[in-house]
């Protein structure tokens, strides 16, 4: 019963979602902005929403009578996400739903085979998936755009230099945590899709994480200064970097890497 529960945690969204919320509210901490209740339900629930479109689309389609039991209950909770998504709504700002319709307009040609010239594309219907080279560069942006710009647009605070930082050393970090998830399909993925991994090596990959992770902690210290909890953070996501590789555990990924945000919260709010 355990491990279901886990697992349906798991797949389910939730611990993303939970990530997702996490950055968010680190954001708000960083900025010194009020602690935001309604956005920060509003990303939880949009999280939950939009990731198990893009999981399970491709599986359920429309053929609801012969889904299994595990897709309907977790059909069934995405639909009250989303119903929980939109009460939230109510209460952000236009500007941020503006935004938020933009990011869910990406997520859903994400998952959904969108027509594109096809000298930019090795196979016929893609979608944004599936084109070559740009995965997780377009994952690292709409996570950086909702957990980094979304406060500060729904806070309606004029976006200068430090803003700018913020968004780019997020954008880092995000792509550090990707990669483990893309050293972890090496044994699945297409080699059409050019992932970091396939193109350059497991061994260059870590040695670029490890760079993107020192621009990283660099970053921080435009702001002001360089906090412990940022380094903390960066070694973290470092030491699972480099233990990452294709043969991981199922749970090595979904789990204990998606944590990583979740740990910055929690440094950050016991030790600032």
């Amino acid at each position: 019963m355990l491990k279901r529960s886990f697992n349906f945690y798991l797949n389910s969204s939730i611990h993303v979602a939970f990530a997702a919320l996490a950055l968010v509210w680190v954001t708000l901490i960083e900025l010194d902005l009020l602690i935001d209740k309604h956005l920060l339900g509003f990303v939880f629930c949009a999280t939950i929403t939009g990731y198990n479109f893009v999981k399970y689309f491709g599986v359920a389609k429309f053929h609801h009578r012969s889904l299994a039991s595990w897709l309907r209950v977790i059909q069934i909770f995405s639909l009250l996400a989303f119903t929980a998504m939109c009460y939230f709504a109510f209460f952000l700002e236009v500007q941020t739903l503006i935004l938020t319709g933009i990011l869910g307009i990406i997520t859903f040609f994400y998952a959904i085979p969108i027509m594109i010239p096809k000298q930019y594309l090795f196979d016929d219907h893609k979608n944004l998936r599936q084109i070559g080279g740009i995965k997780v560069y377009v994952i690292a942006l709409v996570w950086t755009f909702a957990s980094v710009f979304s406060p500060v647009v729904n806070n309606e605070i004029p976006i200068d230099t430090e803003i700018v930082v913020l968004g780019v050393q997020r954008f880092f970090f995000i792509l550090v945590l990707m990669l483990p998830f893309e050293i972890r399909d090496l044994n699945y993925d297409s080699l059409k899709l050019a992932t970091i991994p396939q193109k350059i090596g497991i061994k260059k990959t870590k040695i670029f994480g490890v760079l993107l992770l020192l621009l990283f902690v660099m970053l921080d210290g435009l702001k002001e200064e360089t906090k412990l909890t940022t380094i903390l953070i960066a070694l973290i996501s470092g030491v699972l970097l480099f233990f990452s590789n294709k043969d991981q555990s199922k749970y090595y990924s979904p789990f204990w890497v998606e944590s990583v945000p979740i740990l910055w919260l929690i440094s950050l709010l016991l030790f600032g």
